[in-house]
C-alpha cells in the first residue's frame, strides 16, 4: 500500500523483513509444536524493489534445528502488478528458539523414527 512506501514508491525494506519474519515464526512455531521467538537475523542484501501493486510471496524451508532452536531460511519474491513475472527480492536465514509459557527456551520436539523390520 502506499503508506508502506518511500518518496520512489518502493515498499520499506522493514516492511519486507516483518512479512519475512512472520512467514519463517509460523513454519518455526509449526515444526517446534508451539511458541519461538526470533533471535537473530543473517545478513540480508535486497536485490530488487517491491513497488506498489506487486505481490510479495514468501517462501520457507526449514535448514537445520538444534535442542532448542532452529533456522529457517526464506526468501521473497515480488510478482511484479498485473503481470505473472516474478523477481526475487531478498533471501536471509532467521535464527528462532523454541520457549515454554515462561519465555524460558525449551527442546524442539523432534519426528521419532519408526523401525521398520
Amino acid at each position: 500500500m502506499p503508506c508502506d512506501t518511500n518518496a520512489n514508491g518502493d515498499i520499506f525494506g522493514g516492511w519486507v523483513v516483518s512479512r519475512m519474519d512472520q512467514a519463517c515464526a509460523i513454519a518455526a512455531a509449526h515444526k517446534a509444536n508451539g511458541r519461538v521467538v526470533t533471535i537473530a537475523v543473517d545478513a540480508m542484501k535486497f536485490i530488487r524493489p517491491v513497488k506498489v501493486g506487486d505481490v510479495l510471496c514468501v517462501y520457507t524451508a526449514i535448514a537445520r534445528i538444534g535442542r532448542t532452536s532452529m533456522q529457517i531460511h526464506v526468501e521473497a519474491w515480488a510478482q511484479r502488478f498485473r503481470t505473472l513475472h516474478r523477481e526475487k527480492v531478498t533471501d536471509t536465514t532467521f535464527v528462532f528458539v523454541a520457549v515454554d509459557d515462561e519465555g524460558r527456551p525449551r527442546p524442539v520436539v523432534r519426528e521419532a523414527v519408526i523401525a521398520q523390520s
